[in-house]
């Protein structure tokens, strides 16, 4: 295993790495000092403190870092008091280590906390040390022991789902040859016998190095491989720097938000820690929470300097821009070839920006696992079908799948993430009720896909605050073919996934129970948006609820659940090639208080059509649902027959003549369980709209509350993109899934 060490060039480096220290905010404010223990019971301190052999330098610095800048308050006292806290604990040797690497770096004139350059540099280290080493659970998250830490279920490192205490994921690493042994970052060894220390507020694992991540972007370390020229990512770097996306893989957070949030013109309260937007939800009882920050994030996938070797015939140290655009233009024929790499319309700008996702993604989310077929997130140890990830890349628009299947249901019998696979799968309408069902049959080399390096020595340095790079080893390109592929498929995309903020901010899919990430609160204002692609009007509250562990029988457990005079507008993800499309809009109904409301569609955002009559969100299969009682519905929704599926297929026709589909047989209404959403009436898919659509066009959906009751819900699970060639087909039937 590769062992990292903390790299900062020089001073100036330390100082942009401390500069996010200085002003978070991530910790609590006021210490609960009212739960206090002694004699015979620890607190995470009081442990601590009486190991000295060990921590006695960590325990000192605890007391001396403040828990933020508008605060008297320690660290010390913070884990001192009531709450739920990891703490990976560096020893007394693994703190002097550290300042003897900064000595040789040049940083501090020796190994000690007396050879520092003045008191800011000074506490900005002990901030490093502190702050990185401690995970606040708050008071309804549990925190981390080992049987509980996220698992590496592929071959890349996960992630917590928590960040620490300076707002930043600590990386999981696992060694193969050793499966006891696991690395924070990929320096800090936990220890294998000073583990799972239970004290009464918290975990304490001991780690053999300070977790000290820099603060560098994807933008930074690109500079720096093109000043070192090394490596095995030079070409990567230099097309990134040509096409003039450097600043913009630079980064971080989005200023406008940092004020209002600063500037508290978000707030309407605060639920004891927390300050909250919207008033409890009408149904689901509380608050809507916005996130503290609107941040950037991107996820890149890259060819290795040996791919780009092999396709042109040169060494990377002969490879011109002119040579790489040359290639980008066989990809994308209908490109300029003009030299100008910055240009949008240029085939190497094109090239590189569908490498690109505006969405940081690590290992272990890279493809969502909850509820498909058989498989259960919390339980499971193998996944099941194929599932996947369809999103849209930056520059001009485009779809990249991220595809994965269980071992059982994979040609290769691993659990390998593939870009843009598009196998054949036992997918027929009679097979479904077989153990192999959904699983792959074959794979043709035009649809077979880049198989993604999850864990590669070569990207690990790009594994940054605002990015992640995984490399490739072959050629990646939005060609002919793979738009082909695309438009063969029904597309599904779960409603969370249509925005990459919600990646970025821990919004979507953080599996933790506390109410502060279940129900998130998006701002709804005519002169802000959270979203590039959700424009939420005044008098709409919009709300995320993540359904984690709630039993919720939505795909992927999350939806969208909005109350008020709602009106929102949301950017559709593109179509692959030109042709009819059918939009598909998926709601459960099994419930009294959805509502109903008119939808619009068109590539004019300000001047759209309506859709037909308003939908109506509470007619389910067999029963339509409402405040003053329940009413037959006339959707002709009926169970299956288990031993007529050609009468199953003219009950799915007369639905979809009256606008309605089951919901598919891909994913479980609860995880873990053998009733599928084609087995529930009030789990249906709306046909909404049915168009002649263009890949180079922008097309907007939106909708718009008609009822007077306030309380009434907007809901949103996935949508569907359906080409005519997939639902329309005589000769091979869309299928059921």
């Amino acid at each position: 295993m590769k062992m990292k060490t903390f790299n900062l060039k020089n001073t100036g480096l330390l100082a942009l790495a401390f500069a996010g220290l200085a002003t978070t905010q991530s910790c609590k404010e006021n210490i609960d000092e009212s739960n206090r223990y002694t004699f015979t019971e620890y607190t995470v301190a009081s442990y601590l403190e009486s190991h000295p052999n060990a921590y006695s330098e960590y325990y000192k610095l605890l007391g001396e870092v403040p828990v933020s800048g508008q605060s008297e308050s320690t660290v010390q006292q913070l884990i001192s008091a009531r709450g739920n806290f990891t703490v990976f604990a560096p020893t007394n040797e693994a703190i002097q280590e550290y300042l003897d690497s900064l000595s040789r770096k040049g940083i501090i004139s020796a190994g000690s906390w007396d050879a520092f350059p003045n008191e800011h540099v000074k506490d900005s280290i002990k901030k490093v040390i502190v702050f990185n080493s401690i995970i606040d659970g708050g008071d309804q998250t549990e925190a981390y022991q080992t049987s509980n830490f996220p698992e590496a279920k592929t071959d890349g490192d996960p992630e917590f789902e928590m960040p620490n205490l300076n707002d930043r994921k600590l990386k999981l690493t696992y060694d193969k040859k050793n499966p006891d042994s696991m690395y924070i970052n990929n320096t800090a060894l936990i220890d294998l016998n000073n583990r799972d220390i239970l004290a009464i507020n918290g975990y304490i694992h001991q780690v053999h190095a300070v977790i000290a991540p820099d603060n560098s972007t994807l933008g930074d370390k690109f500079k720096d491989y093109i000043d070192r020229g090394e490596g095995n990512l030079i070409i990567l770097a230099r097309m990134m720097q040509a096409c003039g996306l450097l600043d913009t893989l630079s980064k971080e957070k989005d200023e406008v938000y940092e004020k209002l949030i600063e500037k508290g013109q978000l707030r309407k309260g605060v639920d004891g820690k927390y300050d909250y937007y919207l008033p409890k939800h009408s149904s689901h009882g509380v608050y809507g929470y916005l996130r503290p920050h609107r941040k950037y994030g991107y996820t890149i996938f890259a060819e290795k300097d040996e791919v780009w070797e092999r396709e042109i015939g040169k060494a990377k140290s002969e490879i011109s821009l002119s040579d790489m655009e040359q290639l980008a233009a066989k990809y994308y024929p209908n490109a300029k070839v003009n030299g100008n790499y910055s240009d949008p319309e240029n085939a190497l700008y094109q090239f590189a920006t569908y490498h690109i996702l505006p969405m940081r993604l690590p290992s272990n989310k890279l493809v969502i696992h909850y509820n498909e077929s058989g498989y259960n997130y919390a339980s499971s140890t193998r996944y099941t079908v194929p599932t996947w990830e369809i999103y849209t890349t930056m520059g001009q628009r485009r779809l990249l799948k991220l595809y994965q299947a269980g071992p059982d249901y994979a040609l290769d019998h691993t659990s390998s993430i593939y870009l843009n696979r598009f196998p054949v799968l036992n997918n027929a309408r009679e097979n479904a009720r077989e153990k192999n069902a959904y699983a792959e049959v074959s794979c043709g080399p035009e649809q077979e896909g880049i198989k993604l390096n999850t864990k590669d020595t070569d990207a690990d340095e790009l594994n940054v605050i605002n990015g992640i790079v995984y490399t490739i080893d072959n050629v990646l390109a939005y060609d002919e073919n793979t738009q082909n592929n695309f438009q063969r498929q029904r597309l599904r995309f779960d409603a969370a996934a249509l925005f990459p903020e919600w990646m970025n901010n821990d919004i979507r899919q953080v599996r933790n129970s506390s109410s502060y990430y279940d129900t998130v609160a998006m701002p709804c204002s005519n002169d802000y948006q959270y979203c590039d692609d959700l424009e939420i009007m005044e008098g709409s509250q919009f709300y995320y609820l993540s359904g984690y562990n709630l039993g919720w029988q939505n795909w992927q457990g999350d939806e969208i659940n909005v109350t008020g005079r709602y009106e929102m507008i949301f950017r559709l993800p593109p179509v692959p090639k030109e042709g009819t499309y059918e939009i598909r809009y998926a709601v459960q109904t099994n419930s009294t208080v959805r509502g109903m409301c008119q939808v619009y569609f068109g590539t004019d955002k300000n001047n759209l059509r309506a859709m037909g009559i308003p939908l109506d969100l509470r007619m389910g299969g067999q029963q339509r649902k409402t405040t003053a009682g329940t009413f037959e519905s006339i959707v002709g929704w009926e169970s299956d027959n288990l031993t007529d599926d050609d009468y199953n297929a003219e009950v799915d026709k007369k639905m979809r003549n009256n606008g309605f589909m089951k919901g598919p047989r891909h994913y479980s209404g609860t995880p873990g369980s053998t009733s599928y959403a084609r087995t529930m009436e009030y789990l249906t898919r709306r046909i909404i709209v049915r168009e002649y659509m263009y890949p180079g066009k922008t097309y907007y959906l939106k909708f718009k509350s008609v009822l007077d009751n306030e309380k009434l819900e907007f809901y949103m699970d996935y949508l569907e993109l359906c080409a005519k060639e997939v639902y329309d087909n005589p000769n091979d039937p869309e299928d059921i899934w």
